[in-house]
């Protein structure tokens, strides 16, 4: 060793660092990679995505192959640092060279390049797939004996690799994962995301049209009563009942009404109840996103909400769940309907019965959507009591005024959201 020249020693010293510096950042690189991603690239041919990927299947393989390429290095580098020392300074400059390593490995061979992988995964991990996968099917044999004894320690804690988690992801984080991708996905298309997410815990009670704003024909009303409501309803689809809303016995088409009255000489009660079609009923509590798949499989548009004793609590339609995904829909009649009417001061005159799940989304507003379905509800369940006209709250913030009290309901509130006092939590 003593003929070899100390130039051919520091470049062999500078390649191990180099070395090093490759396995450490590549180690971070591989590590750090995004597995969706990595699977996205992979299926659309990329073969350094392949590559990876499949070293990655096996973690412990890849991770003992680097480790012992690693460790190899450096224990030659420090080999090679202290003959240096001894043919520049003998014994006591083995401890200065010593240091010397430590400091140039750390910051050149660890630090440096781990940040930059960490930085930039993919432009690391992809050609340092190119370089593992060969050296892995030379190195096997070691790699699988070095993986055997490390992995019966393991199972000696008590610690098996079929105990490691999937990489699947739960509901809170994907909904993590949309609003954190920022300008890669539209303002608009985060939020029908996240509705569509959000409709596993959201129940067609808390969409439905409530019972009381329900509008239909009753079957038993005279016949020209009867054609002027249907002339005068802005749908195409109209409940009938008997009786009572109780007693539902379907809905009808209101154009094939007209076109049968027109192209007969009169309409008869018996014609009209040929022509209703059978009700769908759908059980108060169902999530929304089993009932769109249930819309789906019966190919139905609307159904009536019921509870366990079979009484009729509000309609739910295909396009009442699909705006709630969407978001509002211009062409519908009941948007033309304003339960909300803004004031110079910067208040709101609100109606009662207006949906609170429509307030917080439309308006923006922090209004509790678990318990009660409608500003009223709230109000009466806030103060345990039916409020007088004049009467002041405040409900998670937000000054709320009494104007208005018609059979025993809140028929008009005044929401005050620029005053609104957020508390903060106490220490």
């Amino acid at each position: 060793m003593d003929d070899i020249p100390l130039s051919v020693l520091f470049s062999a010293l500078v390649f191990l660092l180099f070395l090093s510096a490759f396995f450490s950042g590549s180690e971070t690189a591989l590590m750090t990679l995004n597995r969706y991603r990595l699977k996205h690239l992979a299926d659309e041919g990329h073969t350094g995505a392949q590559l990876a990927a499949k070293l990655l299947e096996k973690p412990d393989r890849l991770i003992g192959l680097i480790l012992l390429g690693n460790n190899f290095v450096n224990i030659m580098a420090s080999s090679l640092a202290t003959l240096i020392a001894l043919r520049l300074g003998g014994d006591g400059a083995i401890a200065i060279a010593a240091g010397i390593l430590t400091f140039v490995v750390l910051i050149f061979s660890e630090v440096a390049p781990k940040t930059l992988a960490a930085m930039h995964p993919e432009k690391v991990a992809f050609p340092a797939a190119w370089v593992y996968t060969p050296l892995l099917k030379v190195m096997f044999p070691l790699v699988w004996l070095v993986n055997l004894m490390a992995n019966s320690i393991l199972k000696l804690l008590g610690i098996y690799q079929e105990d490691s988690e999937g990489q699947a992801l739960s509901r809170e984080e994907l909904k993590t994962v949309v609003n954190e991708a920022g300008a890669m996905i539209p303002h608009k298309h985060q939020r029908m995301l996240l509705s569509i997410l959000d409709l596993e815990k959201t129940y067609v009670e808390d969409i439905m049209v409530p019972r009381t704003q329900l509008d239909g024909i009753d079957i038993d009303a005279p016949i020209s009563e009867i054609l002027d409501q249907l002339q005068q309803s802005p749908y195409t689809r109209v409940l009938v009942y008997e009786g009572s809303i109780d007693h539902v016995l379907g809905f009808i088409h209101s154009r094939n009404i007209l076109k049968e009255a027109l192209d007969s000489d009169g309409l008869t009660h018996e014609e009209l109840r040929e022509l209703i079609r059978e009700p769908y009923f759908i059980p108060k509590g169902t999530p929304l996103n089993k009932q769109l798949i249930n819309f789906q499989r019966k190919r139905r548009r609307w159904g009536l909400v019921v509870d366990e004793y079979g009484d009729v609590h509000g309609l739910l339609t295909m396009a009442d769940l699909l705006e709630e995904i969407v978001g509002e829909f211009a062409t519908d009649p009941s948007d033309h309907i304003a339960s909300v009417q803004p004031q110079d001061d910067g208040s709101y005159l609100v109606d009662g019965t207006a949906s609170l799940r429509e307030l917080s989304r439309n308006m923006h507003w922090e209004l509790p959507t678990e318990g009660p379905k409608t500003l009223n509800g709230l109000i009466v369940e806030h103060l345990q009591t039916l409020p007088e006209a004049g009467t002041s709250l405040m409900i998670e913030g937000y000054p709320i005024d009494i104007i208005q009290i018609q059979d025993n309901v809140v028929k008009t509130a005044r929401i005050r959201p620029l005053e609104r006092r957020i508390e903060k939590p106490s220490d």
